[in-house]
């Protein structure tokens, strides 16, 4: 919200300076994003005239000029080239060492085809005060007596610019008028009373031009009350100079009287209003919900569609533009324009979004009316639109015709005074909360024991209730001044305040850096062909207002955005990626479908090095054996027994049916996914077949370790003697999973035996015809109290071949 120190005087008898005023709007809630001063840019530019412009000698499209700068003094000698430029003329002088804003250059004494020039003839677009750049300024000859005086001064253009930051619930200062409203609460200033409109904006003759509400029960809200006046014999043509400087300072272009004062009036009371040429509207005006394939040119000259969704403005003819938001440009008002129909209506704010978003159109009427504009601005606002264009263009009004019926402010608050101490711990007088309010422009009035029953302003749609009204208070009387109280000192050591689940994800996510993995933020949306590759058994949850087509669901899994991830590093040349991320995925809209998951990626090389040579050979691609290190190291860490889970085949769609696994805690609890992803899943993401393996932890679904009872830590038991490793080849059908194996060795003495591994297997030759294979184990025995002997390893032995005999089948390789 853009306005200037002029502007807002209009509205606040004060006389704080530019500083003052900036600190309180930042305090008060209403952040001052930047103030543009035009003295410190276009200080240095003053009136001239031009005494004599001769041919330049060396320069057919040059002149040089004799410009006295000042009365009295000689004048200087300036070189331009503008078309313009001629004796006489009073212009605008730049002098050495000026800074050129729309040139980017400070101008600095250098010949010019050999003659010398002491300064420069500006433009108005080397100014940045419009876009021409054709020839230099030419001021007006009634201010010849301001010759040598500032330009800003001389034009009025010397009004401060300031830039609020509003927060979408303060549609009330989407005004000037609401925000001086604040300003004088604060104590800054007397908020003027609202401007005298006369006796004469109200004709005698009837409103010409019917105006029509076409809603039923159901969607009367879309526009509630539509209020019109024509004024016949109008002179349209360009705004006066205030009303154009004003425009120009907050970036409005000014194009024609008509609209300029609806785009004065859109800021000045954050009333938004349409000027339609009466003479191009066909039948009645109505406001009405659209029609599916009707469309419409706007102001800006593109087309629109329109669908029944959209609230529009129409005559018999057709759609004139859309409610709250544009109008069409067959309809506006032009130079041509003699009789005008002006628009003042209210427009649902939500239906008013929806239509903005659908459209993609951003306008100042779409920014206020979505916010809240104030219902009972209707005829306030079509009234001083009829008077200032009365003023400006002339012409005769109609009587005002309504439509529907001006929206009531119905809340009063029931509210204790000492609820502002009680929520913020600021101190104040009754009779200083009763004036903040009153200043505010509530409706107060003195209830039972001490309480106020408030009333709540029009324009205030954002407050609610009792603790609203605190804030306000609070606001005003400045947030600085609320007390600052420190907590309590507490005896003793806090009690630790994460949760099981918090712990679980802290050490999950050192884990798996410290095995070499770049922890990554991913979008916690999707477009819904991704959604749909990797919802498994649940189901999509679709956002219902996204904020893009690409990002319209929520995440089933982590794995999407991951991908995603190491595939634009490999188009930047890091074929190597290992990423992870920790974060929650959805699988349907109930509170149970919302996961924690720890999830990786790794492509490329298992050795990753940074993009680096491998002067050794070419290093091993990534295999699900190292996504599968991941899981169990994150399992590990989080105090679960990695002998405890079994690994089963049945992993997800989106992982390698051969290469892939799922770890599981009995038939139900799932741990884990883990392997290599499916080509047909990167396929479908759009993603480089190259070697990629996953990993997704289900950190929910592990289970949560017991809580000590004791403070003492177990008995240390580490022998000190060497461990004995035996290397033990079974023969096993194909399908035997290694996994069974390894479990069925490690059982048969889980006292001396300490560790299991696989380091071979072999499916060829004759076992291959058979359909078996050998799988190669290496048996760590671990002694206690004495050395084993050969008839305690042998023991042992016997245990492990006849443990795997009765689990698997297996048989000792010949």
């Amino acid at each position: 919200m853009k306005f200037t120190l002029g502007w807002l005087r209009d509205h606040l008898e004060t006389a704080a300076s530019i500083d003052e005023i900036s600190t309180a709007l930042s305090a008060i809630g209403l952040e001052v994003d930047g103030i543009e001063d035009p003295a410190e840019t276009l200080g240095a530019f003053t009136i001239a005239r031009v005494v004599e412009a001769a041919k330049h000698p060396d320069a057919d499209k040059l002149q040089v000029l004799q410009v006295e700068i000042a009365p009295g003094k000689p004048t200087v000698e300036v070189v331009c080239g503008a078309p313009n430029a001629r004796a006489g003329m009073l212009a605008v002088f730049a002098p050495i060492g000026t800074y050129v804003p729309g040139l980017d250059v400070t101008l600095v004494k250098k010949p010019v085809r050999g003659v010398e020039s002491n300064g420069m003839m500006c433009s108005a677009a080397e100014l940045e005060l419009s876009d021409e750049s054709d020839g230099i300024l030419d001021v007006d000859d009634a201010l010849s007596g301001k010759v040598g005086e500032r330009y800003i001064d001389a034009m009025g253009l010397n009004d401060p610019v300031f830039d609020v930051a509003l927060t979408p619930n303060r549609p009330d200062c989407t005004g000037v008028r609401g925000i001086a409203r604040d300003l004088a609460a604060a104590g800054l200033g007397k908020l003027k009373p609202p401007r005298d409109l006369g006796d004469d904006v109200e004709g005698d003759a009837p409103c010409p031009i019917a105006i029509d509400l076409n809603f039923d029960a159901d969607t009367a809200d879309a526009c509630p009350v539509f209020a019109g006046r024509v004024i016949e014999g109008v002179t349209n043509g360009p705004s006066p100079d205030w009303l154009q400087h004003r425009l120009t300072a907050i970036g409005l272009r000014p194009i024609n009287a008509m609209v300029d004062v609806t785009n004065y009036i859109s800021y000045d009371l954050g009333r938004p209003l349409h000027a339609y040429d009466a003479d191009k509207l066909s039948g009645t005006v109505h406001a009405r919900l659209g029609k599916d394939g009707e469309s419409f040119v706007g102001l800006d000259e593109k087309s629109y569609d329109v669908d029944d969704a959209m609230c529009v403005i129409a005559d018999d003819s057709g759609v004139l533009g859309l409610g709250g938001v544009m109008g069409g440009l067959a309809s506006g008002s032009t130079d041509a324009t003699t009789r005008v129909l002006i628009e003042s209506a209210w427009f649902d704010p939500i239906r008013t979004a929806a239509t903005g978003r659908k459209s993609g159109l951003t306008t100042d009427a779409r920014y206020r009316f979505e916010r809240g504009v104030d219902p009972q601005s209707v005829v306030p606002g079509l009234d001083l639109a009829t008077r200032m264009i009365l003023d400006i263009c002339g012409g005769t009004p109609t009587q005002k015709t309504i439509a529907g019926e001006v929206p009531k402010p119905n809340l009063t608050i029931d509210f204790d005074p000492g609820r502002v101490e009680k929520l913020t711990g600021l101190k104040l007088p009754d009779a200083e909360i009763k004036r903040i309010l009153t200043d505010l422009e509530f409706d107060v009035a003195a209830g039972e024991a001490g309480r106020l029953n408030v009333g709540v302003p029009s324009w205030r749609p954002d407050v609610e209730g009792p603790a609203d009204l605190v804030e306000e208070v609070v606001r005003i009387a400045r947030i600085d001044n609320v007390p600052a109280t420190p907590l309590p000192d507490l005896d003793g050591v806090a009690r630790p305040t994460l949760t099981h689940a918090q712990k679980q994800s802290r050490r999950a996510r050192r884990t798996l850096a410290a095995r070499g993995l770049v922890e990554a933020i991913t979008w916690s949306f999707v477009p819904r062909g991704e959604a749909e590759t990797f919802v498994g058994c649940g189901t999509i949850v679709e956002l219902d207002n996204p904020i893009s087509v690409d990002l319209s669901t929520m995440r089933p899994s982590l794995l999407p955005g991951l991908l995603g991830a190491a595939q634009r590093n490999r188009n930047r040349g890091f074929d190597d990626a290992a990423l992870f991320e920790l974060g929650q995925a959805y699988r349907g809209a109930g509170a149970k479908d919302q996961m924690i998951v720890a999830a990786g990626v790794r492509s490329g090389t298992a050795e990753l090095s940074g993009g680096g040579r491998h002067w050794d050979g070419a290093a091993d691609p990534v295999t699900a054996f190292d996504a599968k290190a991941d899981v169990m190291a994150v399992l590990a860490s989080l105090g679960l027994d990695p002998e405890k889970p079994q690994i089963t085949r049945d992993a997800p769609q989106w992982y390698h049916p051969g290469q892939s696994g799922t770890l599981r805690l009995g038939p139900k609890t799932i741990l884990a996914h883990f392997g290599v992803v499916n080509p047909r899943t990167l396929k479908a993401l759009d993603i480089d077949d190259e070697p990629t393996v996953a990993f997704e932890i289900f950190l929910d679904a592990i289970p949560g370790g017991k809580k000590k009872t004791t403070r003492a830590k177990p008995q240390m038991n580490a022998g000190d003697l060497m461990p004995v490793r035996r290397d033990f080849a079974f023969v096993v059908n194909g399908d035997t999973a290694a996994g069974d194996v390894v479990k069925a060795a490690r059982s048969a003495d889980k006292n001396m035996i300490t560790g299991v591994n696989v380091f071979d297997v072999f499916a060829g030759g004759q076992l291959a015809d058979q359909g078996q294979k050998s799988l190669a184990l290496e048996v760590t025995l671990q002694p206690i109290d004495e050395t084993l002997t050969d008839k305690d390893i042998e023991a042992v032995s016997e245990k492990v071949i006849a443990a795997v005999k009765k689990a698997t089948g297996g048989e000792i390789r010949g």
